[in-house]
């Protein structure tokens, strides 16, 4: 845990950018962080695991969970749901553990709205080709599906302005990214605890 009040991070970005390798990278160097898993109720891919990639839910639970304000922020994508779970990140917060969530851009202005002081940080491709060409390599959706998320993703490209940082996640250099994030987390701290950011 770095020193100073605890921080929420979010940390967002066209689907395909790598938020999922990046936020795996971090967690193995800060112990004292909690990356929240967020709920979903899309089915499980090849390796994930249930509570630690996401927890998967049905959608009768996630219904459930939804009626009791149970989500930070939560979302329809690509036909499936998506949600922040509320308790992990208010029990971590209140630890004084910083707090890092992954969500969509729409996602992240939810958190922004509700939580003024959220950091939020926008990971973005080299460029739209390289974008196109990660999805396409995944190979874990149809044609239509596929099709679904270049357009959404080319939306979120002109949401960049939105965001406190943008990190550039370029290829076979995903350590430079999770250095560029951990320098900016560290920053604001220090500018938070010093009294000379919001």
């Amino acid at each position: 845990m770095s020193d100073g009040p605890p921080l929420l991070v979010v940390i967002s970005g066209p689907s395909g950018v790598g938020k999922d390798a990046v936020l795996e990278r971090m967690r193995r160097t800060h112990d004292g962080w909690h990356f929240v898993v967020t709920a979903t109720t899309r089915p499980k891919r090849p390796g994930e695991r249930d509570g630690v990639d996401y927890i998967f839910l049905e959608p009768s639970q996630f219904q459930a969970l939804l009626e009791r304000d149970g989500f930070l922020e939560h979302a329809q994508v690509y036909g499936r749901y998506y949600g922040v779970p509320r308790g992990q990140v208010e029990e971590a917060l209140h630890s004084g553990k910083d707090v890092v969530v992954k969500t969509d851009v729409q996602g992240a202005r939810t958190i922004r709205a509700k939580q003024p002081n959220t950091l939020l940080v926008f990971l973005a491709p080299p460029d739209m080709q390289e974008l196109e060409r990660r999805l396409r390599q995944r190979k874990s959706e149809t044609p239509e599906e596929l099709q679904r998320r270049i357009q959404t993703a080319q939306h979120e490209m002109t949401c960049q302005g939105e965001f406190d940082h943008v990190v550039v996640n370029r290829n076979g250099r995903i350590d430079e990214a999770v250095a560029e994030i951990e320098r900016i987390i560290s920053s604001i701290k220090h500018e938070r605890r010093s009294g000379t950011a919001p």
